[in-house]
């Protein structure tokens, strides 16, 4: 059974960073491009960056130039490299492939920026 663990997440405050880490397990992690999604109160869950197994990204307007995905195919990890985080960055956070997420989801890792 394919598992999906997020991690990292916490209380933050405004321009400040978060590191959020995803850990796979029972797939062809290598195979897949792996994305970052997250979930805002009251909004529908949204794609907002993503890693093709070569390594070639790409980002949601709202968080490029702020947000850097990496991975690593021999641990099987996705990571989230968060800075200058705003109020709106608030969500669950939440990894699975991209675009299309087809894996069961995972619980998520909170992220709250508030002062």
């Amino acid at each position: 059974q394919v598992m999906l663990v997020e991690s990292g997440g916490g209380l933050v405050q405004p321009g400040g960073s978060l590191r959020l880490s995803c850990a796979a397990s029972e797939m062809a992690f290598s195979s897949y491009t792996m994305g970052w999604y997250r979930q805002r109160p009251g909004k529908e869950r949204e794609l907002v960056a993503r890693v093709t197994s070569s390594g070639i990204t790409n980002y949601a307007d709202a968080v490029k130039g702020r947000f850097t995905i990496s991975r690593d195919n021999a641990r099987s990890t996705v990571v989230l490299q968060m800075n200058s985080l705003k109020f709106e960055d608030t969500a669950v956070y939440f990894c699975n492939t991209a675009p299309l997420p087809v894996k069961s989801w995972g619980q998520g890792t909170q992220v709250t920026v508030s002062s």
